[in-house]
């Protein structure tokens, strides 16, 4: 991976660390209320349920399928780590099974390529995408591929 990249990589946090470590299992997982008759799902993690204030909580793994509900491609640069990977894309994907969650990550053609592998022009709002994970200085960093390159 390059450089530029491995500079980046995510902070982890106690709330979301079950996060982290269900990607690094390949796992897409979302926290959820535990609560009978809640079982709100939550993103980004948090301790208490935003709906009925429980701080019971579960991790419910996801298909990983999901559409593109926006993105943009960045001109120029916002950080300058990022300034090698011009042009590159950061898309908020809104989940099949969960369409209040929408992750944000990168559209890429596989899972180790860089962030500059989908060209601008093939974004679409809508496109349908399945999450692949890329190894970020030892954290499995979500990404996404089309369905259907």
């Amino acid at each position: 991976m390059p450089q530029s990249e491995t500079l980046l990589s995510p902070v982890v946090d106690e709330d979301g660390a079950p996060f982290w470590e269900y990607a690094s299992r390949g796992e897409l997982r979302i926290q959820a209320c535990a609560r009978p008759g809640c079982g709100e799902l939550r993103f980004p993690p948090r301790p208490c349920c935003p709906h009925c204030q429980s701080f019971d909580s579960e991790w419910r793994r996801m298909s990983g399928r999901g559409r593109i509900w926006s993105y943009v491609v960045p001109h120029p640069p916002l950080l300058p780590a990022y300034a090698k990977l011009v042009p590159y894309n950061a898309i908020l994907v809104e989940l099949a099974e969960a369409p209040r969650i929408r992750l944000a990550g990168n559209l890429v053609s596989a899972p180790d390529a860089p962030l500059n592998s989908v060209p601008p022009e093939r974004l679409r709002i809508g496109a349908k995408v399945q999450v692949v994970f890329a190894d970020l200085d030892g954290v499995a960093v979500p990404r996404w591929v089309l369905e259907r390159p």
